[in-house]
């Protein structure tokens, strides 16, 4: 296949990553965020791979039905909930499971004619985003509760700082969250990629079942600083690769590329790989950026073309026209690319927006 930059898409490893999650919260049900197209991975490729997941979470209302329409028939939570009648009605057409999380949401189902929906109820325990006051939480099930559009409820809160271990924010909501849940008899979830990872004692809140809700994990991404993802056992699903399409002499003092921002310091080999932000190799890498090519470390030198970057080579350097470097993944991990751009994992994944389609590898 000929390509100029790509991600491939290791399903295998996806799979790996769930079952190392699910290892860490045996007990506890899977609720699968792959929002933002499976954070660049494909959203419905990812889908039709995770058979074992109890539950997916998008963000909007558009890629649940997408999921719907691609034959996914799993539990589908949206995470920002319905915002008008008419996501309301496709909620109730495609059967999914909205987050309530402001009055506006609650009077929507008010005046709903139809049901029941299931829901879950969202309670800001301290991250200040979404979600309802945690005292409120009686007169809210209580009101939900009275309707005939809503069906089961469910409980959720989202953490905010669960990847800083030494961090008194996390255990403070999670007993926030406790109290909200006391007495409550349906299913609740806690706790993000972090929390399911590191802070165990998230697995055993609420009185039914408790959902966990990995997400750059399964992807084969570390959540914590200080902890690789080969750490934790996981996998990098993405690989993302250009080919070196020139590999050319470069002179002691010569500038290269857009506004000279690179001056050789000696003569070099000087290698143009086939990748640039317009593939999402963001234009905020630096000169030093690291890539892997032919089993070493070049560094990026220059300014980010939109289809071109340039690496040092080094001198001697025999690379040939048509090798593959690797931007991240084996070898290379998207965690140490990304502070280069002042970035994190996330975004990178999230920006990857291939010409060509990404190819996917079972």
């Amino acid at each position: 296949m000929s390509f100029g930059a790509r991600a491939l898409i290791r399903l295998a490893a996806l799979r790996h990553n769930f079952n190392v999650i699910k290892s860490f919260a045996p007990d506890s049900k899977i609720m699968a965020v792959i929002k933002a197209n499976a954070y660049g991975h494909g959203m419905v490729a990812v889908a039709q791979s995770l058979v074992d997941v109890d539950a997916f979470a998008v963000a909007r209302v558009p890629e649940a039905v997408k999921l719907r329409e691609n034959g996914i028939t799993t539990r589908i939570v949206l995470l920002a909930g319905v915002l008008n009648e008419s996501e309301l009605a496709a909620a109730l057409q495609w059967n999914l499971e909205p987050v309530v999380h402001c009055p506006e949401q609650v009077e929507l189902l008010l005046n709903c004619d139809q049901g029941a929906l299931p829901v879950w109820l969202k309670f800001d325990t301290g991250m200040n985003r979404l979600g309802f006051a945690p005292q409120d939480a009686a007169d809210l099930l209580a009101r939900l509760g009275s309707m005939a559009s809503v069906g089961e409820i469910r409980l959720m809160t989202h953490l905010a700082s669960a990847d800083e271990l030494d961090n008194s924010t996390t255990a403070q909501q999670i007993e926030s969250f406790e109290r909200v849940c006391s007495g409550f008899a349906g299913d609740v979830s806690i706790a993000n990629t972090p929390a399911a990872l590191a802070w165990k004692q998230v697995v055993s809140v609420g009185n039914a079942a408790n959902w966990i809700r990995p997400g750059i994990a399964l992807f084969g991404i570390s959540p914590f600083a200080d902890k690789t993802a080969a750490e934790l056992g996981l996998q990098p699903v993405m690989q993302f690769e250009a080919r070196l399409i020139a590999n050319k002499a470069l002179a002691a003092g010569a500038r290269v590329g857009y506004k000279g921002a690179y001056v050789a310091a000696a003569g070099t080999r000087m290698g143009i790989l086939s990748a640039g932000y317009g593939d999402g190799y963001s234009r905020h890498f630096r000169s030093g950026t690291p890539v892997l090519l032919n089993g070493r470390r070049v560094p990026v030198i220059g300014n980010v073309s939109m289809d071109m970057i340039a690496v040092d080579l080094g001198p001697g350097a025999t690379d040939q026209v048509g090798d593959i470097a690797t931007l991240w993944g084996d070898g290379l991990a998207v965690e140490e690319v990304a502070p280069w751009a002042d970035a994190i994992p996330y975004e990178l994944l999230c920006g990857v927006m291939n010409r060509e389609a990404s190819e996917i590898v079972l």
